[in-house]
């Protein structure tokens, strides 16, 4: 019994933040030009690491700026500087992680 509403709890847990992903992120990106795995390559040609990935994607959403987007002056020009997110640090933590899970090319790899 115990083992099934840990069970339930973990589905619930895994599709409110699959929601928040869907609803802070996707929705967002969908309007623009560039598919949301775009920006995912452009940090992971400037950071390398997963580590690294993700840090300076929370540094970007929690503080945007002109001097450290990954995407080129172009489409800063046309678009502009996203606003900073409005995802506290964990639920930003939460939505990243499921973007560094979904174009994770390393699982392309093996």
């Amino acid at each position: 019994m115990v083992v099934r509403i840990v069970m339930i709890f973990l589905v619930l847990f895994i599709s409110a933040q699959a929601d928040l992903y869907k609803k802070n992120c996707i929705k967002c990106h969908q309007k623009l030009p560039v598919s949301i795995d775009k920006y995912f390559y452009r940090y992971l040609l400037k950071y390398s690491s997963e580590e690294d990935v993700k840090k300076a994607m929370i540094d970007y959403l929690i503080h945007p700026t002109k001097e450290t987007t990954v995407m080129p002056i172009s489409f800063i020009s046309r678009f502009g500087i996203k606003k900073k997110t409005v995802l506290n640090l964990h639920e930003l933590e939460q939505v990243i992680d499921i973007y560094w899970d979904t174009y994770d090319v390393s699982k392309r790899l093996r």
